[in-house]
């Protein structure tokens, strides 16, 4: 059974892994789940961004929202396999990464940065009660603009699907947040709750854009 393996070990529990990147999401999104994409403006210039990409990377938008979020241990001979994507602009060339591969970079509070792989548990206020959710980076976005990344669901999450969370700094200095997903209840007990289930979505959703747009500390400048 797969709850039975080390969480870096379970397979996430849905097939289209990567939609989140679609394009057309909205219209044509996996069978039988339910698409969703929130675009919003959270600041402008250079140290929001810094400050947004950097939340972003290192799980800050899940802990500010009230996750408490538990990486797992990966062997180093995973981590250091996993396959990063290679991205490309609307003329079909190659983006180089903002990063180097073999550059070890951290979050503000020394945690390193999410990589493709990475497996974590968060714990989700869920009303009165703690909700498990497992999950798996399935991909990360690096690009000099655009930084973030995609979690899907493992099994003991109370959905299935894919999330993501992606920055971007456009060219007049504006930062924005997109959120996309696409989910469902994971089994039968969940869609018993459903109505509380997309209620709570909701309500983190708002936080999660919240948590990056409000107010930077006095030495920086939003």
């Amino acid at each position: 059974m797969p709850a039975k393996l080390p969480l870096w070990e379970r397979p996430v529990t849905y097939a289209s892994i990567g939609a989140t990147q679609s394009a057309d999401l909205l219209t044509k999104s996996p069978s039988g789940y339910r698409p969703f994409r929130q675009r919003t403006r959270i600041g402008h210039g250079d140290a929001r961004w810094d400050y947004a990409w950097t939340e972003v990377m290192s799980w800050g938008i899940q802990r500010n929202s009230g996750f408490r979020v538990d990486v797992a241990d990966v062997p180093a001979a995973v981590s250091d396999q996993t396959y990063v994507p290679v991205a490309f602009d609307e003329a079909g060339a190659p983006l180089a990464d903002a990063v180097a591969g073999d550059e070890v970079v951290f979050g503000p509070d020394g945690a390193p940065f999410i990589v493709p792989g990475d497996s974590v548990v968060l714990e989700i206020p869920f009303g009165p009660f703690q909700v498990t959710a497992p999950a798996r980076v399935v991909y990360v976005v690096n690009e000099v603009n655009r930084r973030g990344f995609a979690y899907g669901t493992l099994p003991g999450h109370p959905e299935s699907g894919e999330e993501s969370f992606i920055v971007e700094q456009t060219d007049d200095g504006s930062v924005w947040l997109e959120i996309s997903a696409f989910s469902r209840p994971a089994n039968a007990l969940w869609w018993l709750v459903y109505p509380v289930l997309r209620f709570s979505q909701a309500y983190y959703t708002r936080r999660y854009f919240e948590s990056l747009s409000g107010t930077l500390a006095p030495t920086t400048e939003a």
